[in-house]
């Protein structure tokens, strides 16, 4: 019986470490830069449900740079 319940109390034990997923946010920002200087603009948040590791690297994946009509933009985004 003892071998039983040690062996839950185990199990439980590795899954509660191997699946710690919880909500995330991702703050995205988009850095305007011109001969004036540069400008920040809030570009939106996302919410991922994952472990840190993974919501981290979901996160990156958001970021880029490119042009709109705001002018050249890089956008950089973090877990908060």
């Amino acid at each position: 019986m003892k071998n039983i319940v040690l062996a839950v109390v185990v199990a439980m034990g590795l899954t509660t470490m191997v699946s710690c997923k919880k909500d995330y946010n991702c703050e995205c920002q988009k850095i305007y830069t011109g001969t004036g200087g540069s400008t920040t603009v809030n570009d939106g948040i996302y919410t991922y449900k994952d472990s840190r590791t993974r919501a981290e690297d979901r996160c990156n994946a958001e970021e880029k740079t490119g042009t709109d009509l705001g002018g050249d933009y890089s956008r950089e985004c973090q877990i908060k």
